[in-house]
């Protein structure tokens, strides 16, 4: 067993007393740092950073960070839910440890893909029939998978084609 407790702290936003969300940051008691890389892989991260070393999920409906020292989960309900997320990432972090000699460690997150490649696939009308005030903003939309080929009226058969190709390349979750 690699992590064997933690200490936690509940947060609220900083940016607002408005928001009904918690954060929390549980402190770890064992230094983690090199199971992240096969977490990432049993996981499938977005994003993974190798110096100072930390992964990023998206789990549970929440965005969770987990470095060598720590975790931070963001908008959280109430304490319960942090503790159950606490425990499920602690047997995570855990079965990982443990099952790291069968897992090909990964240094790298989900691969996303490039607005300015998505735009060029687009008419560059700016026409707005796709809801948008511009093909540039279809384009970060697209990025994230709320627009896909078929929401743009604009775009010929070859560029449906073509952004659709690109696009099915990338998981969005």
């Amino acid at each position: 067993m690699l992590l064997k407790g933690y200490r936690k702290e509940m947060l609220l936003p900083r940016c607002g007393n408005t928001f009904q969300s918690l954060h929390c940051i549980a402190h770890f008691d064992e230094d983690i740092g090199e199971v992240l890389p096969y977490l990432n892989a049993v996981l499938g991260g977005d994003v993974y950073i190798k110096e100072p070393p930390s992964v990023t999920f998206k789990a549970h409906g929440k965005l969770i960070t987990v470095y060598a020292r720590k975790i931070a989960i963001n908008a959280l309900r109430d304490e319960e839910e942090a503790d159950h997320i606490l425990e499920w990432m602690k047997q995570e972090i855990n079965d990982a440890w443990e099952n790291r000699e069968t897992i090909v460690p990964k240094y790298d997150g989900k691969a996303v893909p490039h607005i300015l490649e998505i735009y060029k696939f687009l008419p560059k009308s700016n026409c707005k029939k796709c809801g948008q005030p511009t093909c540039i903003m279809f384009a970060s939309l697209a990025t994230q998978g709320a627009k896909g080929f078929i929401d743009c009226p604009e775009l010929t058969a070859e560029g449906s084609v073509k952004l659709n190709g690109y696009l099915s390349k990338f998981r969005f979750d």
